[in-house]
């Protein structure tokens, strides 16, 4: 599956998988015994306050963590879909990121079929992005102002990150649940990454149905994965 832009395919591929798929990343922190224990506490408090004040906690964490393990700058997919499920998946609303990415077509599709989509659309990105963790080296983030009001439930965190070449525009799209702050989409340089799907995997089910989504999602994960194992 790919962006009907070529270059934001591009700028997703290269610029977003440091901060998407490592994105939250290890949002409980990834140091073991006492250290371990005191990121997840500062990272559950993070949650509870204001939205910036969660993302810094984030990419403070995503940018320790990759830097501290070779294996998932390596590509690793093992560890990194162990990062994925023990650290990013309890923070990120991944239901809503991929009924947005999927549209109308999943109000038709049945509980059994979402569960089928959510776990494809995350090997998807999985293995696109796996990767681009190597690329994360000694970036800096600048913060922009929050525009929100007190009671808002969901705002939007602006950043730049800052390292060799042009600084890179990544935006997170939070909403506020009963226990904190939780993303549910992720923006580089002007790309969403739900809106870089959304258009061909409408074209798939208007042709095929929600199995015929579902079974692309699945050849082409098998195709990534080859290409990984080659």
């Amino acid at each position: 599956m790919r962006s009907s832009s070529t270059g934001q395919y591009f700028c997703w591929r290269q610029a977003v998988a440091p901060i998407v798929v490592a994105t939250a990343a290890v949002l409980a922190g990834a140091a073991p015994g006492v250290a371990h224990a005191q990121a997840v506490a500062a990272t559950e408090e993070a949650r509870m306050q204001a939205p910036d004040t969660f993302v810094k906690m984030i990419t403070a964490d995503v940018f320790a963590a990759v830097k501290a393990d070779a294996a998932i700058r390596g590509g690793d997919l093992v560890k990194l879909n162990q990062l994925v499920d023990t650290k990013i998946m309890p923070y990120v609303n991944f239901q809503r990121m991929t009924a947005s990415a999927v549209g109308r077509g999943w109000r038709q599709a049945t509980p059994e079929q979402r569960q089928r989509l959510q776990a494809e659309f995350k090997n998807l990105l999985l293995y696109t992005y796996s990767g681009a963790a190597a690329q994360i080296r000694d970036q800096t983030v600048e913060y922009r102002p929050v525009r929100a009001r007190p009671g808002d439930t969901e705002v939007v965190v602006r950043t730049l990150v800052r390292g060799q070449g042009e600084p890179i525009q990544i935006d997170y799209r939070l909403e506020k649940a009963n226990d904190g702050w939780k993303i549910y989409d992720v923006n580089v340089l002007g790309a969403w990454l739900v809106q870089t799907y959304q258009s061909s995997f409408a074209q798939e089910v208007n042709a095929s149905g929600i199995e015929g989504l579902i079974n692309k999602l699945v050849e082409r994960n098998k195709q990534l994965a080859a290409r990984k194992a080659g």
